[in-house]
């Protein structure tokens, strides 16, 4: 069948393009398998680009008659944003540092003053400079050197989250042009001359080789590499300063390896050994090591501790116990203490103690719902945390919080231009799910809720990887609760959100929970009258795209509409192919298909293999050409494959061909323009258009 590239001339007689099916069959397991898409993986496939063409002009057809809209909802985005903005200055060492936005501009410029009175302000970076002539640019790592002199930063131009390394001079702005790497992934300063790094295989983005470079040097030293495909590599410096971590981790196995900060050629040692399914995290205050770990049989962590020069387990001290239900999560070191960050009933808790009291209290917040968690806290001599907190209602709000006294100062508000708070109300509601499970929901709306069936609705989920989705504030999410929508986040099973046994009951061959329960969600809400079908939307991206496509296939009347944003929808064949990036490694979240038992159970959610004829709500995937987490492929694939077998279907396409990601495009206002389309698909389906 060739390729149809129709003229859309109106709405009436608009033609769906149509791609060519080249049959590509494979048996497994017993199990005969028909892709009559592969071909669209193939970039060098002549037909490709002229069909991803033809579906974006159809989808722009299709999408024609919500142009004001987008252009109203882009306007009052961007209205409510302070385009002349700074960040709260953060001390480290001689210098505040902060980023500010001007009008207009994309992109922020990065900044510093020295701690002297009267100082004159520093330009580090302006993003906006770099990304001239870019069609995406993103800042990955941001390090200042030891003496505040240079600065080593990583910057993606593509989108495909392939950063290359810049080191410059602060006060003379002249590039290291000796130091410029390509596929770099995390990098520290060892000493003030000296850079570590880890780089990722070109192919796969594995994470696999730690590199070390010394300024002035045309030398580049392998330290070490990591050849086994579930593991992968990552730098990071102590709050004391005193050490570099080496992380070594899979999705489920750690290891943690250190030297001391100055002696960049020293060997690596190791501090953690790797067990199966054992997970460490290490910070330092220079005397001890803490060591966040499931280690012991405990799945949702515990904290231990040893004196830097007694590290054998033998040595180890339990400070803080496993409490199930209440997951540790990170730690952050002072001076004299200890902040933990832990996720309990879909919220994150803060425990800060005193070290040389032993004294521990709770951080307590002013809403029943929220988000919160750490700022820049450069200063390790200090009793000061800087956390950001926001909640569905509270905008991001930027608090000091004296860790002696138990009290904050709120340094700064973010302010959004005609936004009232009291005209919005946020709340946690829970739905039963099949097997007796109380799933949580988080919800916001604007005005009086009345349960009578008749409210729009949008439903987010995602629900993988041990992820929990946070309550949190979102200038674009305000356009639709200004139009009467109730928003809801469903806190699904395959997150962390309830601690690490909510992960592990939505993963593996337990990844069904996640469906059934975002359906069982959404029928609570239909039931209990704060929506109807009629007026349900879905949205979930990347994994939360898998949801969204299993979902669908499982009941297609759940919704009469859904927002797909970079979904991974094609599990077997992505899953059968190790040279994907992140492949490998996540055979350990979802099965390895080439093992007759996990194919057995994966193909029975893959979206891609279980579309049927049949009446399926309204949908819109999004992708882009240049994603590196989900291939451009996976949305392609499918949205060809619901044509072949629901012609009379109402399904759209809109690819990022040029710059963009898994996240979309770069600069802020292209971002919200990118929203802006993409709540218009939702209001018109909601016919609020």
């Amino acid at each position: 069948m060739s390729l149809l590239l129709s003229g859309l001339p109106s709405v009436a007689n608009l033609q769906a393009p149509q791609a060519k099916r080249i049959p590509h069959v494979f048996t497994l397991h017993g199990t005969q398998v028909t892709d009559n898409y592969a071909w669209m993986k193939n970039r060098q496939d002549s037909d490709l680009m002229p069909y991803l063409a033809a579906e974006n002009s159809y989808t722009q057809s299709v999408m024609a008659d919500t142009a004001l809209l987008q252009e109203e909802l882009y306007k009052e985005m961007r209205k409510r944003v302070k385009e002349d903005n700074s960040s709260v200055p953060a001390r480290h060492k001689k210098h505040f540092y902060y980023t500010r936005t001007r009008a207009g501009d994309q992109y922020a410029i990065r900044c510093r003053k020295s701690i002297k009175p009267q100082s004159h302000e520093q330009v580090i970076l302006d993003e906006n400079l770099l990304a001239q002539g870019e069609k995406f640019f993103s800042i990955g790592d941001f390090v200042v050197s030891p003496s505040g002199e240079m600065l080593a930063y990583t910057a993606d131009t593509l989108g495909y989250r392939q950063y290359a390394l810049y080191v410059k001079n602060i006060n003379t702005g002249e590039v290291v042009t000796s130091a410029h790497v390509e596929r770099v992934t995390s990098v520290v300063w060892a000493d003030k001359r000296t850079l570590l790094y880890v780089t990722e295989d070109e192919e796969t983005k594995r994470s696999n080789q730690l590199w070390r470079h010394r300024l002035g040097s045309t030398k580049h030293d392998l330290v070490l590499e990591e050849k086994d495909e579930f593991f992968e590599l990552a730098l990071a410096s102590s709050a004391c300063g005193k050490y570099i971590f080496l992380n070594n981790a899979s999705h489920t196995t750690s290891s943690v390896s250190f030297i001391a900060d100055g002696k960049p050629r020293d060997r690596f040692k190791l501090l953690t050994p790797k067990i199966h399914k054992v997970q460490y995290l290490v910070e330092s205050d220079g005397k001890h090591f803490y060591i966040l770990t499931s280690y012991g049989n405990a799945k949702d962590r515990r904290v231990l501790r040893t004196k830097c020069d007694a590290i054998e387990p033998e040595n180890w001290t339990e400070i803080i116990p496993c409490k199930p239900g209440l997951l540790l999560e990170n730690i952050e070191l002072f001076k004299d203490h200890m902040v933990v960050y832990a996720q309990e009933e879909g919220l994150t808790r803060i425990r800060v103690e005193k070290l040389s009291t032993g004294m521990v209290h709770w951080i307590a917040f002013p809403e029943p719902i929220y988000e919160v968690g750490p700022e820049d806290n450069f200063e390790f001599k200090s009793n000061v945390l800087r956390l950001t907190y926001k909640s569905m209602v509270t905008p991001p709000t930027v608090w000091d919080y004296d860790m002696d006294k138990a009290e904050k100062t709120v340094l700064k508000q973010e302010v959004f231009e005609g936004y009232d708070l009291s005209k919005y109300k946020t709340e946690r509601i829970y739905a039963t799910a099949r097997d007796g499970t109380k799933i949580p929901m988080s919800i916001v709306y604007k005005g009086d809720l009345v349960l009578d069936g008749k409210r729009p609705c949008l439903l987010y989920g995602y629900g993988s990887y041990g992820i929990s989705i946070t309550p949190d504030f979102r200038n674009e999410r305000l356009s639709l609760l200004d139009r009467g929508v109730l928003y809801v986040i469903a806190h699904i099973r395959g997150g962390s959100d309830m601690g690490e046994v909510w992960h592990e009951q939505g993963k593996m061959m337990k990844k069904m929970n996640t469906f059934t329960d975002f359906i069982d969600c959404a029928d609570m809400l239909k039931a209990n009258g704060y929506t109807s079908k009629e007026k349900l939307v879905l949205q979930g991206g990347s994994a939360g795209g898998l949801l969204l496509g299993a979902v669908m296939n499982l009941r297609k009347d759940v919704a009469q509409g859904a927002l797909v944003q970079m979904p991974f929808l094609d599990v077997i064949n992505t899953m059968l192919d190790t040279s994907n990036p992140l492949t490998v490694a996540e055979f350990e979240e979802w099965g390895n298909p080439a093992e007759e038992e996990a194919f057995k159970y994966m193909i029975q959610y893959s979206p891609y293999d279980n579309i049927v004829e049949g009446d399926y709500p309204r949908i819109l995937v999004e992708g882009a050409f240049h994603d590196s987490q989900v291939g451009y492929w996976e949305p392609a694939k499918y949205v060809a494959k619901m044509r072949e077998l629901n012609p009379k279907g109402k399904i759209l396409l809109n690819m990022l061909l040029n710059g963009g990601g898994h996240h979309g495009a770069s600069g802020r206002f292209n971002q919200l323009k990118e929203w802006a389309f993409s709540w218009a698909f939702a209001l018109k389906v909601l016919k609020l258009a």
